[in-house]
C-alpha cells in the first residue's frame, strides 16, 4: 500500500517507501515523538497526536488529558500526550508523551483509535484535577452526548483500590444540562458557597417568545447566566440579548449577569452579589462577608482576572 503521509507513519517506513533522510528531517513534515513523521500541513490535533502515539507505545489506548478532548470535553490544556498501558514494561520515554500503567482501564476503539471511555476517562482524571475541573469535563462529556449519568455511575462503582474523595465529590454535582464548561463553573461557584442549587435550562415565555435560562431560581424569579465575550462581538446575538432582558424585565425577572472576571477574579464578591439578589426577594442565605476557606480552595481569587470579561 502506497504510504499516505497525511496519517502517522514511522519515520523507517518513510524510508522504505523511497523518502530521503533529508525530507523526513526537513519541513515537509512533523517530527512527532522522535520517530513519527506526518505531512505539515496536518494540524496536530490530539486524535491525532493519539494516533502517532499508538505508533510507538505498544498495545497503548489514548488516556487523560488527550482522551478527554477527543471525546469533546471540557479540560484544562496540557502540554502532554497521554496513553495508557496495562504493564509496566510496554510504556515508552519520548519528548511529549506521557505513559500511564492501568490494567483495569475500560477502554472503546473510535475510529480505528483505541482510547479510554468518557467514563473512564473521568475516573483516571480525578487523580489529577480539582473538583471544579472534574466536575466540568464530566458535564461537558454528558453534553457531548459521549456519555450518561449511567454510565459514569457505573464506572465510579466498579472503582478497583477505592475512589479518590475528588471523585466522589464530583459525582454528587454532575449535572446534565449545562451547555457550556463557564456555566458549570457558575453553577458551582453558587452551590459551593452555600446558595441553593439553580435550575439549570429553565424555560419561561410562551408562544411568541421563549426562552432558556442558563441558572434559574424560578420561584423568585431571578437568573443567572454567563456571557462571553462573543455576546457583545456578535451584533445580532447582542440584538436578541437585549431583546430578551427587555422580556424578562417586563415580567418581573431579575437577571444576573456574569463575566469571566466575575467567576476567576472575585468569586466570594460574585457570590454575595448573587445573595443579595435573593435576598431583595425574599430568600436570605446569611453568607458571612468574607469567603470560607472550603469555598477559597476551590475557587480562590484571582485580581488580576476580574478585569476581563
Amino acid at each position: 500500500m502506497p504510504l499516505d503521509p497525511t496519517r502517522p507513519f514511522l519515520r523507517q517506513a518513510g524510508l522504505r517507501a523511497g523518502l530521503t533522510k533529508h525530507e523526513l528531517d526537513g519541513p515537509r513534515f512533523h517530527t512527532v515523538f522522535g520517530s513519527v513523521r506526518l505531512a505539515s500541513d496536518v494540524p496536530l490535533t490530539p486524535e491525532v497526536l493519539g494516533r502517532c502515539a499508538s505508533l510507538v507505545v505498544p498495545r497503548c489506548a489514548v488516556s487523560r488529558h488527550t482522551a478527554a478532548e477527543v471525546w469533546g470535553g471540557a479540560v484544562p490544556p496540557t502540554a502532554w500526550t497521554h496513553v495508557s498501558v496495562a504493564r509496566a514494561e510496554d510504556r515508552r520515554a519520548r519528548v511529549g508523551l506521557r505513559c500511564h500503567v492501568n490494567p483495569s482501564a475500560v477502554v472503546r476503539s473510535r475510529a480505528g483509535l483505541r482510547l479510554t471511555t468518557p467514563a473512564q476517562t473521568v475516573l483516571d482524571l480525578s487523580r489529577g484535577l480539582s473538583l471544579v475541573d472534574l466536575t466540568v469535563l464530566a458535564d461537558s462529556l454528558l453534553h457531548r452526548r459521549v456519555l450518561t449519568p449511567a454510565e459514569l455511575e457505573q464506572r465510579l462503582d466498579a472503582c478497583q483500590g477505592g475512589l479518590p474523595r475528588v471523585a466522589s465529590l464530583a459525582r454528587t454535582l454532575v449535572r446534565p444540562g449545562a451547555e457550556s464548561p463557564m456555566e458549570t463553573r457558575a453553577r458551582l461557584l453558587l452551590v459551593l458557597a452555600g446558595l441553593p442549587e439553580p435550575v439549570l435550562q429553565h424555560e419561561v415565555g410562551d408562544v411568541r417568545h421563549l426562552f432558556r435560562l442558563d441558572l434559574a431560581y424560578p420561584e423568585l424569579r431571578v437568573a443567572v447566566e454567563y456571557d462571553g465575550r462573543h455576546h457583545a462581538q456578535d451584533a445580532r446575538q447582542w440584538g436578541r440579548d437585549l431583546g430578551r432582558r427587555e422580556w424578562l424585565d417586563g415580567r418581573g425577572w431579575r437577571l444576573v449577569v456574569l463575566r469571566s472576571g466575575d467567576v476567576y477574579g472575585t468569586p466570594w464578591a460574585t457570590a454575595l452579589r448573587v445573595a443579595g439578589v435573593l435576598a431583595e426577594r425574599g430568600l436570605v442565605t446569611g453568607l458571612p462577608a468574607h469567603p470560607p476557606a472550603t469555598f477559597a480552595a476551590h475557587f480562590p481569587e484571582q485580581p488580576w482576572r476580574a478585569a476581563r470579561p
